[in-house]
């Protein structure tokens, strides 16, 4: 079994009832605890409800969570030493670093910028109507292939069921 299968069964048990695992990056996690720099190797966790942090230490294991409405800014980019992503919530940068796993980089980005961008737009109270926002601008034919793409891995790691996957690749092919 990979090490981020192995983290993310541990990590599982500290869920929410009910809370599904949307998407998930192995890397090197960067942050301060009390005052001073740390790094632990462990797996960074998209939920519907926020970002989780877990990795296994000698005798226990840290874990930190993040509620998505509590994220300031959210950051990609790519190095030498693989990509990384970072962002500040409640005034602390969070940084996970030397992620090898490209397409997993590329689902999780997407799933957290999509739930970033649900939480600075909340439905309206008493609605099921989302706030306004700005039209999207027109997906080219390469955007839409490569989230079908995205999607394919998504069904195949059994995150999407295959309804959920069926109706959502109709949805992008009837954009073509």
């Amino acid at each position: 079994m990979a090490k981020i299968d192995v983290l993310l069964d541990h990590a599982k048990a500290h869920l929410d009832p009910g809370e599904q695992v949307l998407a998930t990056v192995l890397g090197t996690y960067e942050t301060k605890i009390l005052g001073s720099d740390s790094v632990r190797t462990g797996v960074l966790i998209a939920t519907p409800g926020r970002l989780l942090f877990y990795a296994k230490k000698l005798g226990g294991y840290d874990l930190e969570s993040f509620a998505y409405d509590k994220i300031a800014s959210f950051e990609q980019s790519k190095s030498l030493m693989g990509h990384s992503v970072s962002f500040y919530a409640s005034g602390n940068k969070v940084q996970m670093k030397w992620i090898n796993d490209l397409a997993a980089m590329q689902i999780f980005v997407e799933t957290v910028k999509s739930k970033l961008d649900s939480a600075a737009h909340p439905a309206i109270p008493g609605t099921n109507v989302p706030q306004p926002m700005a039209a999207a601008p027109a997906s080219t034919e390469e955007d839409i292939l490569g989230k079908i793409r995205q999607l394919g891995e998504l069904h195949k790691a059994d995150i999407l069921s295959d309804e959920e996957f069926t109706t959502k690749k109709a949805e992008l092919l009837a954009r073509l």
